[in-house]
C-alpha cells in the first residue's frame, strides 16, 4: 500500500479535529453560549418574521424561536451547523488520509465513516460526564451524517475522477 505524506497530513489533520472536539466538549455548556453576543449582534431580530414559522422537536424538546428566544434559536442552528461541518471534515480528513493506505476506497469510507462516527458518539459519552452538558443520540446521528456526507462526495468525486482518466472505477486503489 502506497503511502504519502500528504495522506499521513490529512490523518494527523483529523487527529487535531478530534483534539478540539475533545476540548469543546469538555467545557460546560455556559462557557460556549452564544446568546449573549447574538442578542447584541441580532439586536433587531432580522429575519425573525420568517423564521418564526419554524418550529420542531429535537431530542424531545421544540426548537422555536416561541420556545426559546431569538437568539437561543438562531444559536441552535449555529451548534448544529458546527457539528456537521466538524464532522464534515473529520470524515473527509480520515478519508483522504487512508484512501492509499487501505486495499480500496470503498474500505477506506467505510473505515472514515467508522472513526468520525465512533468518535461522534465518544465525544458525547464525555459531554454526559460534564457539568451543565447534555449528551443526545440525535447529536450522534448529525455528526455521522456529516462524515458521511463528505465521505460519500469524495468517493463521487474519485469514481468521477476515474473515469475522466479511463480507469476501472471500481474503488480499487490505483497505482501510479
Amino acid at each position: 500500500m502506497r503511502s504519502t505524506v500528504k495522506d499521513n497530513l490529512f490523518i494527523a489533520l483529523a487527529i487535531v479535529i478530534m483534539m478540539v472536539l475533545f476540548y469543546s466538549s469538555s467545557q460546560p455548556y455556559t462557557d460556549q453560549s452564544l446568546t449573549g453576543v447574538l442578542d447584541e449582534i441580532l439586536a433587531k431580530e432580522p429575519l425573525k418574521n420568517v423564521l418564526s414559522l419554524i418550529h420542531f422537536n429535537y431530542a424531545g424538546s421544540e426548537v422555536s424561536i416561541a420556545a426559546q428566544g431569538y437568539s437561543s434559536f438562531v444559536e441552535f442552528f449555529i451548534r448544529k451547523l458546527a457539528h456537521f461541518g466538524t464532522y464534515f471534515l473529520l470524515g473527509l480528513c480520515w478519508f483522504l488520509g487512508l484512501k492509499n493506505k487501505m486495499t480500496s476506497m470503498g474500505l477506506a469510507a467505510f473505515v472514515s465513516w467508522l472513526l468520525a462516527s465512533g468518535y461522534a458518539a465518544f465525544d458525547e459519552f464525555h459531554q454526559s460526564i460534564t457539568p451543565d452538558r447534555t449528551p443526545l443520540m440525535e447529536d450522534v446521528i448529525l455528526d455521522a451524517t456529516g462524515a458521511l456526507t463528505s465521505i460519500l462526495l469524495a468517493l463521487i468525486f474519485f469514481l468521477f475522477f476515474y473515469k475522466k482518466k479511463k480507469i476501472n472505477p471500481s474503488f480499487k486503489r490505483v497505482t501510479r
